[in-house]
Parts: structure tokens; C-alpha cells; sequence
């Protein structure tokens, strides 16, 4: 089976208020040893995978550089880290590339890299096409910077483009919302990806939400049910013109969904590279379904080697996973797959579950199929807490999906 890869770039031109990931602003004197470093794990994966007691394939279908702004780096470095990646795996014909920018990042020296790369699909950091909101949290760019880029990746033959928005900014409002859908549309983009403003502590705008201050605009985040109102919309919109939910988060064009992170939801095996980077491979051990590692998400201490964090994935944490990664997509979880992998014990004890759910309205159910209803993806962690238990909490931690 075809592998998935990860490269993290934690590097930013500036933090963005609402970021909960881990990337930050440095030096570029740190770069260049970033970059060794990752090539040096990127060579070292057979060994990696071996200690880490999963099975891995040469064979790649999709190249996912995040961050963190890859864009930042020097067109020489962007370059190392592909040549890097195509001297140890075998990149189908097929493969999707795909890579992170900020809008106003993609010089035409950075543009002819990726090109020249093979890089085939870009995800566009916009957030907002409202500049108020941009500048509210931190984004570098304006509304006509995310148009010129659009127009110069569609003039180098690059069409397969994600747009990022997130509802519940500050300032944000249902006619300035509005404002964005309608442009993020006109552009002809078949990808948009679309979040709810995080609040969490790992976040500055998080922290001071939940404090109840006015740091970093947190008194004009729009509350609740009207970040919930925008998802909705944003949901009714995309698909009204033919960008077709298909995960809680994404909208695509048929046949231009996501690839990568298709491999998420689908357990499919990926590896990470780079700080707090994840990764999943089957198990060697026949106990096990499949294994589990992470970097750390310091870069001092991921620069200085330090050791990875490692989870054992057993046939019931496997099933678990297959309920709450499989029910964020659109098409939900096929329970005759379950049966015939899992068996029909294993299976059973979710079944008073499922039908809870089902009669709330969260779930609906047609045959062996079930998925989320609208009002299921609203409150989807509700659901998925009764399908997940602590031992494969780990089975989406670090990964974002464009």
C-alpha cells in the first residue's frame, strides 16, 4: 500500500493569534540545520521504521509539506527536501504534492522551485478575504494578494488549489463571512477548507478567550452560535455550487479531494517528518494492528535528536480509530468493513451506541452504513468521545488537513 508523507516546516514569517500548532518565528540562521535534519531522517527511515516495529513501503502516492510556511525557506532548501524524498521513495505517477503558502510568500523564484519539484497542488493560508480580519490575527497579506497569487499558480499550470477559512474570527460577521464565501467561489478554487475557530489554551487568542480579555481582539470574536451559523452557511454555499462536503472540514470538486489527508481518515499508512510529525505504519508484530510515532514539538530539542514517542495500536484501538477517524468523512463508516476485519464480537459492543446516536438525530443510518447527520457534525465531538477511548487519543494529534 502506497505510503503518505509529512514534512513539517515550522517556520513563520509572523505567529498567527489563533495558531495552536507547532511553528513559530526564527532566525533563518536556523533553517539550514532544520533542513539537514529532516534529510537525515528522511535517509534513516527503513532503520526508523524497524524500531519503531512497522512494516514500510518505498512506494509514495502523496507529499504533503506544511508548517509553519514552507515558503520561507530558500528555493535551495525546498529543493534538498524533495530531492531528498525522491533518492528514498518511489513517487507514483500519480502522486499529489501538495504545499502550504501564505499568500504574498510565493515569489516567482519560490513558484519555479515547486514547479520544477513536481509540486501539482498548493494550499493557500487566506483565513479571511476581509483584511481587517486577516490583520485582526496576524496574516501578512491582503485580499488582492490571495488574487495574484491565484492568477500566477493558474499561468504556470498549476489549478489544483486549496483555500483555507476559518469562521469565528474577530470582527467577523454574517455579511463579512459572506463577503469571503463569495470570493473564495469566485476564484474557481475546487478545494476550500473550512475550520471553527479553535479556543484552547495552546493559542494566544485561546488563552485570552478564556480569560475573558481584549488582548489580540478576543472582544470582538463572534460567540458561538454565530461561528456555528458561518460553518453552516459556508456548508449550504459550497456545495450549492458544486464544492461537495466531504469531511467535516472539506469541500472539494469530485475527483480533486484531498489525497493525503484522505489517509488520515482512512488509516491509511503515512510518515511524518519534521517537528511534531506523526506518523502511522502497520505492525510487524502479529499482537498489533499497526504502530503509532511522533517528534517532539520543540525544535531544539527535535534538531538535537531527540527520541521519538511511540504507541502501540491494538486490533481494539484499531476499531475505535476506524469509528471516529471514518465518521468525519461525508461517507461515513461501512459496518459490514468493520465485521469482516474486526469480527462480529468486537463489533457488537458498539451497537447500543450507534443506536443512541441514531435516535438523537447525530447519526443516520442506511443498512451497514452510518454517518454524521448535519446536526452530528456540529457536536461531532460528542460522538466521537463515545467511540474513542484513551489509548488511540493520539490517532489525530498533529494533523491538519488542506
Amino acid at each position: 500500500m502506497a505510503l503518505g508523507l509529512y514534512i513539517s516546516v515550522p517556520f513563520c514569517r509572523t505567529k498567527c493569534t489563533y495558531c495552536n500548532f507547532a511553528s513559530d518565528v526564527f532566525s533563518r540562521a536556523a533553517f539550514e540545520r532544520y533542513v539537514e535534519r529532516v534529510c537525515a531522517d528522511i535517509h534513516s527511515t527503513a532503520q526508523t521504521a524497524q524500531k519503531a516495529g512497522g512494516r514500510v513501503e518505498s512506494d509514495v502516492d502523496s507529499v504533503y509539506l506544511g508548517g509553519g510556511t514552507p515558503t520561507i525557506l530558500d528555493c535551495q532548501q525546498l529543493a534538498r527536501l524533495f530531492v531528498t524524498v525522491r533518492q528514498n521513495f518511489r513517487l507514483l505517477p500519480e502522486t499529489e504534492i501538495t504545499v502550504e503558502c501564505a499568500p504574498g510568500t510565493l515569489t516567482q523564484p519560490v513558484l519555479e522551485t515547486l514547479l520544477k519539484c513536481g509540486v501539482n497542488r498548493v494550499s493557500l493560508g487566506v483565513q479571511s478575504f476581509v483584511d481587517q480580519e486577516a490583520a485582526s490575527v496576524g496574516r501578512l497579506h491582503k485580499r488582492t494578494t490571495v488574487f495574484d497569487d491565484i492568477a500566477r499558480l493558474r499561468a504556470a499550470g498549476l489549478v489544483n488549489i486549496n483555500l483555507d477559512l476559518i469562521a469565528g474570527l474577530p470582527h467577523q460577521t454574517a455579511e463579512s463571512w459572506q463577503s469571503s464565501l463569495t470570493d473564495a467561489i469566485t476564484t474557481g478554487a475546487p478545494h476550500v477548507s473550512v475550520y471553527m475557530l479553535e479556543v484552547d489554551d495552546d493559542s494566544r487568542l485561546g488563552r485570552e478567550l478564556i480569560a475573558g480579555g481584549t488582548k489580540y481582539h478576543a472582544h470582538f470574536v463572534p460567540d458561538d452560535d454565530l461561528t456555528t451559523e458561518l460553518y453552516g452557511s459556508a456548508c449550504e454555499q459550497l456545495d450549492a455550487v458544486g464544492i461537495i462536503q466531504y469531511e467535516i472540514s472539506n469541500f472539494a470538486r469530485p475527483g480533486l479531494e484531498s489525497r493525503h489527508n484522505l489517509k488520515y481518515w482512512t488509516r491509511r499508512p503515512y510518515l511524518g517528518f519534521g517537528v511534531d510529525a506523526h506518523s502511522m505504519l502497520p505492525a510487524t508484530s502479529n499482537v498489533l494492528e499497526a504502530v503509532r510515532f511522533s517528534t517532539t514539538d520543540s525544535l531544539d530539542q527535535y534538531v538535537s535528536g531527540s527520541p521519538l514517542s511511540r504507541t502501540e495500536v491494538s486490533p481494539e484501538a484499531a476499531l475505535e480509530e476506524s469509528f471516529f477517524l471514518g465518521l468525519r468523512l461525508t461517507q461515513g463508516v461501512d459496518l459490514s468493513e468493520l465485521r469482516i476485519r474486526f469480527g462480529n464480537a468486537a463489533l457488537a459492543e458498539y451497537a447500543t451506541a450507534i443506536r443512541e446516536f441514531v435516535d438523537s438525530g447525530l447519526l443516520e443510518r442506511n443498512g451497514d452504513r452510518i454517518r454524521l447527520t448535519g446536526k452530528g457534525r456540529l457536536l461531532s465531538n460528542e460522538v466521537f468521545q463515545k467511540f474513542l477511548a484513551e489509548s488511540c487519543a493520539s490517532a489525530t494529534d498533529g494533523i491538519k488537513s488542506a
